[in-house]
């Protein structure tokens, strides 16, 4: 049975079920409250006839009827008493609504306390049928009980009352019940809306996935509500802020978590923040900030999601990786190719000479490269950097040299070797780019050195240079001198892998006129130091 049929079943019922027991409690207490009026004016009228001097003679007289029924009928016509009926000390009638009964005894054997000197209410059957009756006994005027005065309403005419009122109050439940069923559908229904159609399984599972996905994620992710106090909080949120316990940030505001978060700025304003930088646990962050908007466009809270921003510069050192191998790969690629063509030509000319020593000539300077690389730099990953970006330059008609006095064979295991990539890639592209705003020969020198107690990387261009004007922010993230998008990162990946290494870099102008990085690597960690 689905939710919404289930609220409305279970609303109408309790409604139901609540106005059928009021409406029948009110009954009974509107049936006994009427009966108890009833008997009271019964009983006060009767003491009002019985108290008339000119009844109270009439008992003295030879016929006491005569004086006595038409004072006392109309009396009863006035007050719609259904009878008034007054009796001796033996209980003959000198009065009654059907006059053919004056004279006969009074029934109903309720007159005994009356005889007494007690007033009472009873319910009886008399001649008339079930009543309910007020009797009071009359005094003579020496203080003796003479008789006896009888008002009575009929049962029948209080039920019908009682019927009356029953009617009107099923009447009033049955609207209420109308009422009652209808806020039920409409209070179903905006449940239903609020919880957009959901039934409570589809929310049980909606909530474990939710957790699973907010748990299988890399960023950490906190959410506010439209105060700013921390409603979700997801494991590796708690990692970045050096807790394990969700009960110390659940609950709180996000600035005394977070003190310089901006989240209750962006439910403030409503505007999302992209790719901003910030601290997180002493961790530097990258963190991407989003309103929540309720279903009429209202900001009802706030999602911050934040990841160390390490391991992003992990993933950019991996894609500039590849990016430069396959960079590689593709110009040795297109250099054999033209090489083969150039070979195919030969021999299809018949200059069979020409061909070996074409195919010597570049079989001697693969192997002399090889060889020197192979033995002054013995690490494949550095030394097939260096044969990609040979081969790339080569493409690219740039003559790129190794210094003969290079020797990269000291190299301490524990520098990562992603991070000389990083640094002597990025070095190269930056001077490849740079010589190619340039006229004539073309020229890039690398020298790489582990002499001493440093590891040592020089790359210079006889590009343009570097304007003083750009000196201060060319290793800040973002800044290029060219007007693309999408750049300025190279330089920054550089300076980052450099602090990471606890190196050092710095630039002047080379002596072709153009520039000469050089980077400093110790070999000792600091921690070993």
């Amino acid at each position: 049975m689905r939710l919404q049929t289930k609220l409305i079943l279970l609303m109408c019922t309790l409604t139901f079920t609540l106005i059928v027991t009021m409406s029948l409690t009110f009954q009974q207490m509107w049936t006994s409250t009427y009966k108890n009026q009833v008997g009271s004016k019964a009983l006060n009228l009767a003491k009002t006839v019985a108290s008339i001097p000119e009844l109270r003679k009439a008992f003295g007289d030879p016929d006491p009827s005569q004086t006595i029924q038409p004072l006392v009928e109309e009396i009863r016509k006035q007050t719609d008493a259904e009878f008034i009926v007054v009796g001796n000390r033996d209980e003959i009638r000198y009065a009654h609504p059907n006059p053919s009964r004056i004279g006969q005894t009074m029934v109903g054997g309720d007159n005994g306390p009356v005889f007494e000197g007690k007033s009472i209410i009873s319910e009886a059957t008399g001649t008339l049928g079930l009543s309910l009756r007020g009797k009071t006994p009359i005094y003579g005027d020496n203080g003796e009980i003479i008789g006896v005065v009888s008002v009575g309403f009929l049962f029948e005419d209080i039920n019908k009352e009682a019927i009356r009122f029953r009617n009107i109050v099923i009447a009033i439940a049955f609207a209420a019940l109308l009422l009652s069923a209808a806020g039920a559908v409409f209070i179903a229904n905006k449940v239903k809306r609020s919880i957009f159609g959901l039934e409570p399984e589809d929310i049980g599972r909606l909530y474990q996935e939710k957790q699973a996905v907010l748990e299988s994620i890399h960023e950490g992710i906190i959410a506010v509500n439209g105060k700013g106090v921390i409603t979700l909080v997801n494991q590796n949120a708690l990692g970045l802020l050096g807790t394990d316990d969700k009960s110390k940030i659940l609950g709180r505001h996000v600035l005394d978590i977070l003190p310089y978060s901006t989240l209750p700025e962006v439910i403030r304003t409503g505007e999302a923040e992209y790719d901003s930088e910030a601290i997180v646990g002493g961790h530097e962050v990258v963190v991407n900030r989003l309103p929540v908007k309720g279903p009429h466009g209202n900001v009802i809270g706030a999602v911050s999601s934040f990841r160390n921003k390490s391991e992003l510069y992990l993933i950019t050192q991996q894609l500039s990786q590849m990016r430069q191998y396959a960079d590689g790969l593709r110009a040795q690629t297109h250099e054999f190719s033209n090489k083969l063509h150039t070979i195919s030509g030969l021999i299809q000319l018949e200059s069979y000479q020409e061909a070996i020593e074409f195919i010597t000539r570049e079989s001697d300077t693969q192997i002399d490269l090889l060889k020197v690389i192979l033995k002054e730099i013995p690490d494949p990953i550095v030394g097939g950097l260096l044969l990609g970006k040979i081969n790339r330059a080569r493409e690219l008609k740039i003559r790129l040299n190794i210094d003969e006095g290079s020797t990269f064979s000291d190299v301490p295991p524990w520098i990562d070797r992603n991070s000389l990539v990083t640094i002597l890639g990025n070095l190269l592209d930056n001077a490849m780019e740079a010589v190619m705003e340039k006229d004539g020969e073309k020229l890039v020198t690398v020298l790489l050195t582990d002499l001493g107690r440093d590891l040592i990387m020089e790359v210079e261009d006889n590009g343009p240079g570097i304007r003083a004007e750009w000196s201060e922010h060319i290793f800040r993230e973002g800044f290029s001198t060219k007007n693309e998008q999408k750049r300025g990162f190279g330089l920054a990946l550089v300076k980052q892998a450099v602090d990471q290494l606890g190196g050092s870099i710095e630039f002047h102008s080379g002596q072709a006129g153009g520039t000469r990085f050089s980077v400093a690597l110790p070999k000792t960690r600091r921690d070993a130091e």
